[in-house]
């Protein structure tokens, strides 16, 4: 069990999750499970850019984004320890009504599994608390 995935429905334009997406610095005014994020260098958010993440509950950790892809709704970042790495990807797929979003967390490493283990409950409460405040944030 190293792979946690949520769905939700957004009834807001793509571009409008989108930009809340990729204006990582402005989650946690969104979503309870973020209460720091501080972009590592200017500009806009792109493939290699780092954020260091302040969350309840979890050791402060950077997160390097390896896939920007907005023509296709997906950005994804991996942060990584020793042993450990974990991969969140945020997927968007359109339909009439806005978009269905896919958050996801993997783990992977020699540890990943047991720290997925360890940290479920609080992964599947982080992934529907960011989709909750995704959808509320988007149809303002």
């Amino acid at each position: 069990m190293g792979n946690f995935r949520y769905t939700v429905e957004v009834f807001a334009p793509p571009e409008r999750i989108w930009a809340v997406f990729v204006d990582v610095e402005r989650w946690p005014e969104w979503t309870p499970t973020v209460t720091r994020a501080q972009r590592l260098e200017g500009g806009p958010l792109a493939v290699g850019s780092q954020t260091k993440i302040w969350q309840p509950k979890l050791t402060p950790v950077i997160w390097r984004v390896t896939v920007l892809d907005e023509t296709a709704g997906v950005f994804t970042w991996t942060t990584s320890k020793p042993g450990i790495q974990v991969t969140a990807t945020h997927k968007m797929e359109t339909n009439d009504g806005g978009a269905r979003v896919t958050l996801s967390l993997d783990y992977s490493g020699l540890v990943g599994a047991l720290m997925a283990w360890q940290l479920k409950d609080l992964n599947w409460d982080y992934l529907t608390m960011e989709a909750a405040g995704l959808k509320q944030r988007c149809e303002q």
